[in-house]
This record gives structure tokens, C-alpha cells and sequence, in this order.
């Protein structure tokens, strides 16, 4: 995968911090570029990941680094057969601009009290 630069960028899951990061290879492990939280759990109508934040760093802003982690991101949670739960803004607008062939939803309004605006 490469950004709008044409250097190579690397997306993972990193389960234990729940949290999708985007990275370059040729950086140091620890540096990353940006990051998708979120919190998975089991819905009424199955598995659900709800993602709540998505950030990229301002030193690669411009490079469309968000939108590669974000179409990754829901690739594998689709993948995964769970449900996207669209609490953060910048999900949302991707979903509703692009579109995507997995199962997803509006996040309820209790579901946007949880996930208050500091964490978004």
C-alpha cells in the first residue's frame, strides 16, 4: 500500500491496545503515523466493532494516510464478520462517501454519550 507520495505505508491490527495503526516500514517500530480506535463487543445482531477515533499525526498530514488506515481497517472488520459501528466523524464520512460492502451502522445516542467528544 502506498500513500499519495508514493511511499510505502504499513497497516496493522494492534489488538492488545484495540487500535489500527498506519506506519512507514523503513521508520522505527515505535513511530507511528496515525491510529483507529476501537472497541469491540457483541451486538442484538452479532459481533460489532465501534470505531470511535481516528487520528494522523500533522507531520504526514496531506498524504491521504486516514483514509488508507480507515479502508483497511474496515476491510478486516468485515472480514472478521463483525458489524462497523460508525462513532467517529471521519468513519462515518468515509462510509457514507465511499461506501463499503460490509454490514454497518449509525452509532445511538447512548452510544455517542459513551464516546464523548474528547475522544473522538
Amino acid at each position: 500500500m502506498q500513500d499519495k507520495l508514493g511511499n510505502t505505508v504499513d497497516v496493522h491490527l494492534d489488538r492488545g491496545n484495540h487500535q489500527y495503526v498506519i506506519c512507514y516500514p523503513s521508520e522505527a517500530a515505535t513511530t507511528v503515523a496515525g491510529l483507529a480506535d476501537f472497541q469491540d463487543r457483541d451486538g442484538t445482531e452479532g459481533p460489532e466493532r465501534i470505531f470511535f477515533h481516528t487520528e494522523v499525526g500533522e507531520e504526514y498530514g496531506g498524504r491521504g494516510l486516514a483514509s488508507l488506515l480507515i479502508r483497511q481497517a474496515l476491510l478486516d472488520t468485515t472480514s472478521e464478520g463483525r458489524r462497523i459501528v460508525a462513532v467517529c466523524p471521519f468513519v462515518r464520512s468515509h462510509l457514507e462517501k465511499k461506501g463499503h460492502n460490509g454490514a454497518w451502522r449509525e452509532p445511538t445516542p447512548d452510544e455517542l454519550a459513551e464516546f464523548d467528544e474528547d475522544e473522538r
